[in-house]
């Protein structure tokens, strides 16, 4: 593991890497108010051990990466995307197999759509269609909301507490499979201790932009796998199978009783899946 601060579009982004720069690249893009510790490190061992040089990095508002003030709107998320393909040239990457979690699945669809000659394959893992088409598809729960609201009246000087919030925010993504509490409190302590300003991350929701992108899933040539588990409370399954439909040639794997999460117990599929998808 390899960690380097870049200064990228003149803002500080935090990546870490694994492997042997020499092999194919896999860039893990994980979605919103999610720093990169929610890209377990053993997941990315594991894809790295299969021949594949991995990074992942922490989205502006998140980690080590530059913060803004809480409540405030400074980027979009076409700069997102802009960061993204900025973290390929800081390791000097013509191209990457890029593999997209949530919102980081959307950014993905902008960079193979502003970047085509720079993604290999696309990787979309509990994401949706980036556009109009979305707000046709199933809302998300409110038990996601309501936990969310919660963090008005947090003490964010209280370690613990926030621990306890961050990682049981993760219980409400999850689906039927065992709640790995466990390692989502272990992820959730790395996150506290590295982040350098938490309530920060509520600025994703006001994430605007990327218009010129919109409903054009249609236009994206590289191969495309879609996972999506099949129990997933934020982006419900429909999402899934709507994005595999929009794109063509698109293969859907569905995660059974799968929540919006990667699961320890999904990694050996998604791993295999996207090494075989790389391999093409």
């Amino acid at each position: 593991m390899n960690e380097q601060t870049l200064k990228i579009n003149e803002v500080d982004i935090c990546t870490e890497s694994f492997g042997n720069p020499k092999d194919p690249a896999v860039l893990l893009i994980m979605g919103a108010m999610s720093s990169l510790d929610w890209w377990d490190e053993e997941f990315c061992l594991r894809l790295a051990d299969q021949g594949r040089f991995v990074i992942r990095y922490d989205h502006r508002d998140l980690g080590r990466s530059t913060t803004y003030d809480a409540g405030t709107t400074n980027y979009t998320i076409t700069d997102l995307a802009e960061d993204a393909a900025g973290v390929l040239d800081a390791y000097s990457l013509k191209q990457a197999h890029i593999v997209g979690m949530s919102m980081g699945g959307m950014i993905g669809q902008i960079l193979a759509l502003r970047y085509p000659e720079r993604v290999l394959t696309l990787t979309l893992i509990a994401s949706s269609v980036f556009g109009t088409e979305m707000e046709k598809l199933p809302p998300m729960d409110q038990k996601i909301l309501d936990h969310h609201a919660q963090s008005a009246s947090i003490d964010w000087s209280n370690r613990e507490a926030v621990i306890a919030y961050l990682a049981d925010g993760w219980k409400t993504l999850s689906g039927s499979k065992t709640y790995e509490k466990e390692r989502m409190y272990k992820l959730a302590e790395r996150e506290v201790d590295r982040a350098k300003q938490l309530p920060s991350r509520f600025n994703h929701a006001m994430l605007q932009g990327g218009e010129a992108y919109y409903d054009r899933m249609g236009e994206i040539s590289v191969p495309v796998l879609v996972i999506h588990g099949t129990e997933d409370p934020a982006l419900p399954y429909e999402h899934g199978l709507a994005l595999a439909k929009s794109i063509p040639h698109a293969e859907l794997i569905p995660l059974e009783g799968s929540g919006h999460e990667i699961h320890s117990e999904d990694w050996d599929q998604i791993i295999e899946s996207i090494v075989k998808l790389n391999s093409r």
